[in-house]
């Protein structure tokens, strides 16, 4: 049987208190698969759209119930404790991953690519797949299963949301050459499509709609997808009158946060966002 079929009879038993040694192999196997980045938690096809791969958001979820609590101390003071079956991932320097020394943690069973740059403190959790020439800057996350593209700049205390559950949901989707600014936080399957930027502080969720003063639009949540970023839009924080919630908010002048798309990347935008590359 292939390794999907595999893990699909696995994750259809019965919940068991302990699991043999072809069990663990087998999930071994799919950490491994996960690692390699030859499969995903979600797959772009080639009209653009995503699509999660429930399949491997189920397999991922059957990890921590095969896995047994084991000790991962560093030493006698620094104490940790987690399921066996997620270590901490093995890197090499033929890996060609910068990793800063200071604190930063990769789990085992997420793909990060050759020319990845880690900036310490950071994280990035299993499922996630992690493209060429990304930098996660410092207190950045890149949450389970998030999918990053190549060239991103995640920057510092950046949070990128992950969606485990439901399997068939979408996780956060970040394309190819975008910039997040400091602080920002990105959530609930948001997918922010290539060479977009989001100015420091924006927060993307799938409740807060996102008003685009260039082409007079209003993006939401779309029903039974995620909240979508137009390709090259650049994001800031703004706020939106709440007149309409109630009389008290209008006599008191209460307004609600909104992202706002204030222009589209152009070569300005384009050459403040190439300064990174003397980072790397």
């Amino acid at each position: 049987m292939s390794l999907r079929e595999r893990m699909e009879a696995l994750a259809r038993s019965a919940p068991r208190e302990s699991y043999g040694d072809a069990e663990r192999r087998t999930f071994e196997e799919f950490r491994g698969a996960l690692a390699s980045g030859a499969i995903r938690a979600a797959e772009r096809a080639a009209d653009g759209t995503w699509r999660a791969n429930a399949w491997v958001k189920q397999g991922i979820l059957l990890g921590f119930r095969i896995g047994r609590l084991t000790d991962v101390s560093s030493d006698s003071t620094f104490r940790f404790f987690d399921k066996d079956t997620y270590p901490i991932r093995e890197t090499r320097l033929a890996d060609n991953v910068r990793i800063v020394p200071g604190g930063s943690t990769i789990r085992d069973g997420c793909y990060v690519a050759p020319g990845v740059v880690c900036m310490p403190p950071m994280y990035v959790n299993v499922g996630a797949y992690v493209g060429e020439g990304t930098l996660i800057d410092s207190h950045a996350l890149v949450g389970s299963c998030a999918q990053i593209g190549k060239r991103v700049h995640l920057s510092a205390a950046a949070q990128v949301g992950g969606v485990l559950e439901p399997v068939g949901a979408l996780p956060v989707i970040i394309e190819d050459d975008v910039l997040v600014g400091g602080g920002c936080g990105v959530y609930e399957g948001t997918i922010v499509r290539e060479r977009a930027v989001l100015g420091a502080g924006t927060i993307l969720t799938g409740s807060t709609p996102v008003y685009d003063l260039v082409r007079e639009k209003v993006y939401r949540r779309t029903d039974g997808g995620g909240l979508e970023i137009p390709s090259g839009a650049v994001v800031v924080p703004g706020s939106r009158p709440a007149t309409r919630a109630s009389a008290f908010a209008q006599q008191h002048g209460i307004s609600l946060y909104t992202p706002v798309i204030v222009k589209y990347r152009d070569a300005q935008t384009s050459a403040a966002a190439l300064l990174e590359e003397a980072l790397r």
